[in-house]
Formats: C-alpha cells, sequence, structure tokens
C-alpha cells in the first residue's frame, strides 16, 4: 500500500485543532507507524495515522477534527487484531493507559457500581472490584485485553461475559459527541455486541469509551483467591511465553474450538512463522518470527480443514484490517 500520500494531520503533537474551536489537541500524532508493538501478535505493517490523545476530552477535540469518510479504528491492546502486512489506511486510536479512568460510583450493602473508561485493562477492573469488595468482575482477570474490546465482543471466559454485569456504557459518534446508552439499545450476543437498526453501528459510526458495571458484594478475600485461580489456570493452560491473540475462533455451539482443532490432527501446524499453539489449539502463536501473511494464511487453513474433517465451519473472533502486502 502506497503511504507516501500527503498527510491529513500535522505530524507532531499539539498542532492540530479545528478553526475556531480554540482549544489545541493534547495527543500525539504518528504518520506511517508500524502496528507490530500495538498488537499483541508482534506483526503487521503500517498504519497511516496513529492518534494517542491525551484523555477522554482530547479524544472528543480529535473526533471533531477528522476528515469525513476517514476510516478509524480503536485499539486497545492489540489482543483480538491482526493488521495485514500492507497497511491500514485511515487513523488508528490508541486508548490503553489514556483512557484510563476507574471510578466507585456507587456503594451499598447489597453491591456497588463502577465506572472504568475505555483504555483500562479488564484485568486492573478485576483487581479494582475485589478490593472494594465487589464479587462478579473476578473473570475479567483471565482476558488479556481492554475495557472498551472488552465490550465490543461482549468477551468472555470461565463462564461469564462482559455484559453480564453492563449497566450503561458511554460512546463515542464520529463527530465526537458522547452517548450514554444502555441494554435495550444493543442485541448482544455470544461475542457480538451491535447497536440495534436505528441506532448506528458499533466500530464505524460510535465507538465505546467507557461502562459502568453493576456488582454484587462480596468478599475481598473470596475475590482475591478468585482472581489468582484464574490467572494460575490461564498460566498452565494457554501459550503465554509466545506472542499470541488468545482465542482465534468462537466456540460452536455445545463444543470448543481447540477440541476441534486438536481432533483434526492440527496442533503444532505452522506455515512460515506461524503456528497452532501444542498448548492450546484454539491459539496460533507466534513461533518464529512469522508475519500478519502467515497468521492468516494459518487461520483460513484452519477453517477450511476443521470443516473437511470435522462437518463444522469455525468463526474467527479476531479482527483482521488491513491490506496484503
Amino acid at each position: 500500500m502506497d503511504m507516501t500520500e500527503p498527510n491529513k494531520f500535522e505530524t507532531h503533537s499539539y498542532a492540530l485543532h479545528k478553526k475556531g474551536m480554540g482549544e489545541a489537541l493534547r495527543g500525539e500524532v504518528r504518520v506511517n507507524e508500524s502496528m507490530r508493538k500495538h498488537i499483541s501478535w508482534r506483526v503487521g505493517g503500517e498504519a497511516q495515522r496513529v492518534y494517542i490523545p491525551a484523555d477522554l476530552n482530547d479524544l472528543i477535540q480529535f473526533m471533531r477534527v477528522l476528515p469525513k469518510g476517514e476510516p478509524v479504528y480503536m485499539v486497545g491492546l492489540g489482543s483480538n487484531l491482526l493488521v495485514r502486512d500492507g497497511g491500514v489506511r485511515g487513523t488508528l486510536i490508541l486508548l490503553h493507559m489514556r483512557l484510563k479512568g476507574l471510578n466507585l460510583e456507587e456503594q451499598s450493602s447489597d453491591g456497588g457500581l463502577i465506572y472504568t473508561e475505555a483504555g483500562v485493562s479488564c484485568a486492573k477492573v478485576a483487581r479494582y472490584a475485589a478490593v472494594h469488595g465487589l464479587a462478579g468482575a473476578e473473570f475479567l482477570a483471565g482476558i488479556p485485553g481492554t475495557v472498551g474490546g472488552a465490550l465490543t465482543m461482549n468477551a468472555g471466559c470461565y463462564g461469564s461475559e462482559t455484559w453480564d454485569i453492563v449497566e450503561n456504557v458511554q460512546m463515542i459518534g464520529r463527530a465526537g459527541q458522547l452517548q450514554v446508552r444502555n441494554h435495550k439499545d444493543f442485541t448482544i450476543d455470544y461475542r457480538h455486541v451491535a447497536l440495534r437498526p436505528g441506532f448506528g453501528s458499533v466500530g464505524s459510526e460510535e465507538w465505546f469509551v467507557g461502562g459502568w458495571f453493576r456488582l454484587k458484594s462480596g468478599e475481598v478475600a473470596a475475590s482475591r483467591k478468585r482472581i489468582k485461580e484464574l490467572l494460575s489456570h490461564r498460566i498452565e493452560s494457554q501459550p503465554l511465553s509466545l506472542p499470541n491473540a488468545g482465542s482465534v475462533f468462537r466456540n460452536p455451539p455445545g463444543d470448543h474450538a481447540a477440541r476441534l482443532i486438536e481432533a483434526s490432527g492440527l496442533k503444532g501446524f505452522c506455515i512460515g512463522g506461524a503456528m497452532v499453539s501444542t498448548k492450546h489449539a484454539n491459539f496460533i502463536v507466534n513461533a518464529n518470527n512469522a508475519t500478519a501473511t502467515d497468521i492468516e494464511m494459518v487461520i483460513v487453513a484452519l477453517r477450511r480443514m476443521v470443516k473437511e474433517r470435522t462437518g463444522v465451519e469455525l468463526i474467527q473472533e479476531v479482527r483482521i484490517i488491513g491490506e496484503a502486502k
């Protein structure tokens, strides 16, 4: 992909502002930024532009100056994303540790309400809830991403899902407007969240920037113990020593993608430097300087061979963006 066309944005911090707005942006603009260090697989081409907001107010200002039709992608820890080797046009906005607000807004003998911005890691929310004697968020410790990503895909593990505990969410639109929404505005399913018809769409017109989690009262010691157990299980069962993006495929109804891949004899299957983990078959690891193309080819091959050998069509969880090299 040709990334040499003139940029619509300045290439340094603090320079951007909308004429007549009177407030300069405080974040950082990067041009032709390699996504290798921003994607958990440690692969991928360049983003035409990256914006790292200073905070939510700065992100609002940035959205207001985006050219109409500019492709926009919100990225947290990059743990459920593959950027193709040819790179991606448009702007990727990095939220991790920038949208970092985390507050206890209500607490009573029955439970409490936590507000967290989209750039906070799921594990941090789990620990925060436990410290405040709130139960129900412990499973978030097992999700290797941020709140924004968890809200977008209804991430879950160990029998619980993000939207089980969501009361309301805050979203940002293309023009920088904030909107509080609740369950009735969404269709929520396994690893799928969509705004109902007439409300817009998640990820192209509106993006999650925060959420309110309603939790029950619990015991600090019990919640901490549960988090420790979940993290131990994750360490034992997942290939955390190699770059990966977590589960690649959704679990089919009544079954597990890992079981189907293993039953098809595909543990250890490789293309280039990308390999199906021998520890957990629903993980593809960067075993030896893999490219994004290697990983995508493994994904395609797994879907084809599992379908041929088991009759089950695997559906990928991982989002793939950009252009082939």
